[in-house]
C-alpha cells in the first residue's frame, strides 16, 4: 500500500526497495469547479469560458553545492530529456483535465551522474500574468512515486495548503543521502511568473 506523505515529511526510496532503478513520479491537479457550469471559471468572468489553466511541472537537477550546473539540467516541455536520459518528461498537457497524472516523468537512478545529488520537482502555471490566474483556481494537487519495476505506488503526498495568489510551486524534492535517495515532500507556494524566474534560486 502507497505511503500518503504530509508536509515536510521525509522518506526514503531505496531503502527498503533494494534495486529500485526505475521510478515515474507524476503530477496531477484540476481546475476548481465553478457553479453554474459556465466554463472553467465561468462565474467570475461573466459567463464566458476562461482560459484553461496549464500548469507545467518541470525538474531542476542540482549538484552538491544546491545548483543548476546548465540549462540542460532543467527538464520541462521544452527540453524533454536529461543530457544523460536519467529524466525524461512525458510533455505539456495544455489542461489539467481527466483522471490520473497530468504530466509523468520517468527517472532512472542508475544513470544520475555523481555530480546530480538532488532533483527538485515545481510546477508553474504557464503565462499566469496575462490570464491572471493562480494556484487558488487548482485543486486536488498531488505528486505521487510509482515503482517502476512493478508499477506499484510507492508514496502519494497531496498538496492540501491553501496556495491563493501564488504562481508557482516547489512540490517536492529527491535527494542522494548516504548512498540512498530519499523522497521529500515540500509543498511550498512561490510567486514566481516562469519556469525562469524559479530557476534563479538554484543559479
Amino acid at each position: 500500500m502507497a505511503i500518503n506523505l504530509q508536509k515536510g515529511q521525509r522518506i526514503s526510496l531505496t531503502k527498503d526497495e533494494p534495486g529500485l532503478s526505475k521510478i515515474m513520479v507524476g503530477l496531477g491537479w484540476d481546475p476548481v469547479k465553478q457553479s453554474g457550469g459556465k466554463g472553467l471559471l465561468g462565474g467570475l468572468f461573466g459567463g464566458a469560458s476562461a482560459p484553461d489553466i496549464d500548469c507545467d511541472a518541470s525538474v531542476f537537477m542540482l549538484n552538491e553545492n544546491g545548483k543548476i550546473k546548465s540549462k540542460q539540467d532543467i527538464i520541462y516541455f521544452g527540453n524533454l530529456k536529461s543530457k544523460c536520459n536519467s529524466v525524461k518528461h512525458s510533455g505539456d498537457n495544455l489542461t489539467g483535465g481527466g483522471e490520473g497524472d497530468d504530466e509523468q516523468i520517468n527517472i532512472e537512478l542508475s544513470l544520475i551522474p555523481n555530480n546530480i545529488h538532488k532533483l527538485v520537482f515545481v510546477v508553474n502555471i504557464y503565462n499566469c500574468v496575462k490570464r491572471k490566474q493562480h494556484f487558488g483556481m487548482i485543486e486536488n494537487a498531488f505528486i505521487r512515486v510509482v515503482n517502476g519495476g512493478n508499477n506499484k505506488e510507492m508514496m502519494r503526498y497531496n498538496l492540501t495548503n491553501e496556495y491563493s495568489g501564488k504562481t508557482a510551486l516547489i512540490v517536492a524534492e529527491i535527494y542522494k543521502q548516504n548512498n540512498e535517495w530519499k523522497f521529500a515532500a515540500i509543498g511550498q507556494g512561490t510567486n514566481d511568473t516562469s519556469l525562469g524566474n524559479m530557476s534563479k534560486a538554484y543559479q
